[in-house]
């Protein structure tokens, strides 16, 4: 049975594999609808269908939630969409932001029909049926969190459209939005989902990641009283920050450890791997040959600046991870090669891992994980007065980079070292222009790079805009 995909694509729901060690292998057929929901293990196909939409657009996360910011730059200028980005020349014919929009509306369209069909579903069989509710909430939660914050207003599709429904969805508001879908499912889902899993299904949405989540909207939404109390409930359940920030970035370590909250799953060598290693590699064979990136040109991507390099203090570790320009072998630094236009001038090793072939790499996108979440909490402790608390919270992930204890600050000076904390901590995880936006620092820190008021969300794919062709409805951002 054919269905809109939103308000995009006449198509069926395809069940192909997402798979660190959660994920089956694909079936090897497709079927109807109607045939398909009957039992639970159709239901976690399903699922699975969802999150293998995440994989293919988290490839591209970075692209919005680093480099307009100030610490990534494009140092290839043959990488024309990428810079772009970094210049805010952005255009709406772009194939990246087409991409982005089918990604997210295919994964909204496979969880609205996952909903629409477990109502009905027999429980006794279904013996998931719950988690399989929160499974697909929060993943249409998180799908509409970033529409949002890349987009602006775009249209609020929660079950599937005929034909004529679909060429009449038009933009929704943003708070709408947030009320009514972002909010609501993500409640849901933290009722429903498990606090962890164990064995082959480690990996799926949890209580945790919800909460996660739902905290760091109500922080972008600035309703400060509630993401305190929400990720007040994260720091009662079990995370804890690993005790060597390098484990985090150590690709032969488990990447389900106590810091871990929520990631994109990857795994080699099964056609499943990410391509970050690669993408975040500078094109340099000392480097290639050190770690062992096999099977492809590496892309120069994600380079980071000088800027964010002044940033750290000389003593704190994670430096020497998130900032480098060159290698040490046998005790000996060797540094990029300047001579050269084919290779980036800094690079960061959060994503260096052995890669066998080209774009297979093991290495997980973190979405959330535990250090993000202290640090959230210390904003809303600090924003809604409690100092002496926020600073606690904020020195765990500081004390943690082997840095000295904060201490006798004002409110405006924690909320400073909170977001030098963000930025130094989470560098090159999809976060600082988020941040930078929700936190009405855009414009000041990157006007200088070419940002205009109006740049705080990116223009809508021209395509989308010829398909509804009605500019009551669905119009672009101003400006673009």
């Amino acid at each position: 049975m054919k269905y809109i995909i939103s308000i995009l694509v006449c198509s069926t729901i395809l069940l192909t594999s997402c798979k660190k060690s959660f994920i089956e292998i694909a079936p090897q057929s497709t079927v109807t609808v109607d045939i398909l929901y009957k039992t639970d293990k159709d239901f976690q196909d399903a699922i699975n269908g969802c999150y293998n939409v995440l994989q293919t657009q988290y490839q591209n996360f970075w692209v919005f939630g680093d480099l307009p910011a100030d610490d990534v730059s494009e140092d290839i200028p043959n990488h024309f969409d990428h810079v772009t980005f970094e210049q805010f020349t952005v255009n709406d014919r772009q194939p990246i932001l087409a991409s982005t929009w089918r990604n997210y509306y295919n994964l909204i369209a496979r969880s609205n029909t996952i909903l629409a069909n477990i109502d009905k579903a027999d429980a006794s069989v279904v013996k998931n049926k719950d988690r399989f509710i929160g499974e697909a909430k929060f993943l249409r939660a998180l799908a509409y969190f970033d529409l949002v914050r890349i987009f602006g207003g775009v249209p609020m599709i929660t079950t599937n459209l005929t034909v004529e429904e679909a060429y009449n969805a038009g933009r929704e508001n943003t708070d709408k939005i947030y009320d009514e879908v972002i909010i609501k499912d993500l409640l849901d889902a933290d009722k429903k989902l498990p606090a962890k899993y164990t064995g082959a299904d480690v990996g799926r949405a949890t209580k945790g990641a919800a909460k996660s989540i739902l905290g760091k909207v109500y922080l972008t939404r600035k309703d400060f009283v509630n993401a305190e109390a929400k990720l007040k409930e994260v720091t009662t359940m079990g995370y804890a920050l690993l005790p060597n920030f390098a484990s985090l970035w150590n690709y032969t370590l488990d990447e389900h450890h106590s810091e871990y909250i929520f990631d994109i799953e990857y795994e080699e060598g099964i056609n499943e791997g990410s391509t970050f290693t690669h993408a975040f590699s500078p094109s340099w064979t000392a480097l290639t040959n050190l770690y062992g990136i096999r099977g492809g040109t590496p892309s120069n991507d994600g380079a980071p600046t000088p800027a964010l390099y002044a940033a750290f203090d000389e003593k704190d570790v994670r430096r020497g991870i998130s900032v480098l320009y060159g290698i040490t072998i046998n005790g000996a630094f060797t540094p990029i090669p300047t001579n050269t236009i084919q290779a980036a001038k800094s690079f960061s090793t959060k994503y260096i891992t052995p890669v066998a072939s080209n774009n297979d790499s093991r290495a997980n996108w973190k979405v959330i994980r535990y250090a993000d979440v202290l640090l959230m909490y210390a904003e809303a402790l600090n924003e809604n007065g409690k100092m002496n608390e926020a600073l606690t919270n904020l020195n765990k992930v500081h004390m943690r980079a082997q840095l000295p204890e904060l201490s006798n600050l004002t409110q405006a000076e924690i909320r400073e070292k909170i977001y030098l904390e963000r930025r130094l901590e989470l560098y090159l995880e999809g976060h600082r222009w988020f941040d930078l936006v929700r936190t009405g620092r855009a414009l000041t820190t990157l006007q200088s790079s070419g940002m205009k008021p109006h740049m705080t969300i990116f223009p809508i794919p021209l395509t989308q805009l010829q398909i509804i062709n009605n500019k009551s409805v669905f119009g672009q951002n101003p400006g673009y």
